[in-house]
């Protein structure tokens, strides 16, 4: 028996929301046509990922009270979107500060950082909104927004003022769509942390035009020698502030998976208009973070805890090290000048691009370090700054040793002559 030709045509194509979703770190690298040396094994300095190398591990004594937990079979069920109370009550007695006390219900666990990002801006604003975000910033804020309808606009920062935020700037781009201001600090990628004025600065002019603060806290603590975290809601009565915080970088732990949203709303703006009451409805899409993960909160967000308290100041001391080998050696580099870091892993470098002979922008300076020299780095325009590059200094004092000779050596092949 014959069958009929079928006319209709299969009505199938990708989302909106998954066109809008483009990681710009993958847009500018996926269309680089360099690749490494294979005369030179590649260092990879690139990912902010502080587990690349093994030399950075949780300690022992956290991967025990884990394995102790699996062991139990307590935690294989599914937790409360939100995450378990004892759970959510350690984040709250971690991040609370003495001028902004907290409680369970102040906090939701999401899956890492990114997703409580993700939750907190979903709850404040809707499609045609906007939100300031700095720049350079960390490129997901960029993606989480454009996925989502979100505007952006980017407020600067000015690298020749250590990053501090231009407020005549910021307020400039202030309208009646503006939904909430984006502050990371300490910062990914300029590795700064703000002094407690500059902070209130800002605040400032949150109060001034009623816009709620996003601060981005996955960096807390991580600072070096005399330089202070403040963290934001510890800094306003009026303000209302949703801080995102996560395990993943102060314990090496990012495929942990584990973040948070805490609300700090002294005033009940954030209260009175629902945000608690969205970010919970939004949390309930993926059905709660890693409940094996939770599960050791109580114990490694414990500040009594000495032994974790030595690990964590033991990271931060490894850190600041690395950190000042990179000034050390990097500054003695044809036509590089570092900006020093104060905190987190990171490491901005400022091309002079007239200093060479053969590289035009920043771009280029990274895609012919890794094609001649098998140095991975990315560049600043990946952040919104272009003639910079960002290095990540986890890796081993060897590996960073022979990555920064390496560029020593590109560089003084590369000057003008």
């Amino acid at each position: 028996m014959q069958q009929k030709e079928n006319t209709r045509k299969w009505n199938v194509e990708a989302s909106i929301a998954a066109k809008n979703t483009v990681n710009p770190i993958r847009q500018i690298v996926d269309k680089m046509n360099y690749k490494p040396n294979p005369n030179k094994p590649t260092i990879p300095l690139s990912i902010g990922d502080p587990c690349v190398y093994g030399n950075l591990k949780i300690s022992d004594y956290v991967d025990q009270l884990l394995i102790e937990n699996i062991k139990s079979g307590k935690f294989n069920g599914y937790p409360p979107s939100t995450g378990y109370e004892f759970a959510r009550a350690a984040v709250a007695e971690y991040v609370q500060t003495e001028t902004s006390k907290l409680n369970s219900k102040d906090i939701i666990i999401a899956s890492g950082a990114s997703g409580a990002i993700e939750l907190a801006f979903s709850a404040i604003l809707n499609p045609g909104d906007n939100i300031l975000i700095p720049k350079p910033g960390f490129s997901l804020y960029e993606c989480t927004s454009k996925s989502k309808g979100f505007g952006i606009k980017y407020y600067n920062l000015q690298s020749q003022n250590n990053f501090q935020v231009d407020l005549e700037h910021l307020k400039s781009l202030i309208d009646d769509k503006t939904k909430a201001i984006l502050v990371n600090n300490p910062s990914n990628p300029c590795g700064i942390v703000y002094t407690k004025q500059h902070l209130q600065d800002i605040l400032a002019v949150a109060e001034e035009y009623c816009i709620p603060i996003i601060a981005d806290e996955i960096y807390a603590d991580i600072t070096f020698g005399d330089n202070v975290y403040y963290p934001m809601a510890s800094l306003t009565e009026t303000v209302p502030v949703l801080s995102i915080g996560g395990i993943a970088k102060r314990f090496v732990v990012p495929g942990w998976r584990l973040g948070w949203v805490a609300i700090h709303d002294r005033q009940n703006i954030l209260t009175n208009a629902k945000i608690p009451d969205a970010i919970i409805s939004l949390s309930q899409l993926i059905l709660g973070s890693n409940s094996l993960i939770q599960s050791v909160l109580p114990q490694i967000l414990d500040k009594n805890n000495k032994i974790v308290q030595d690990f964590c100041n033991d990271l931060a001391k490894t850190l600041e090290t690395h950190s000042k080998l990179t000034i050390d050696m990097l500054s003695k580099a044809h036509g590089l000048k570092p900006v020093p870091s104060s905190g987190t892993m990171y490491q901005m470098i400022e091309i002079d691009v007239n200093a060479f002979e053969d590289i035009a922008d920043d771009n280029e300076f990274v895609g012919k370090l890794l094609s001649e020299q098998s140095v991975f780095l990315l560049q600043g325009s990946v952040f919104q700054i272009p003639n910079f590059f960002r290095v990540v200094f986890c890796a081993p004092v060897d590996k960073l040793t022979e990555a920064y000779e390496r560029i020593i050596e590109f560089c003084q092949i590369h000057k003008k002559k």
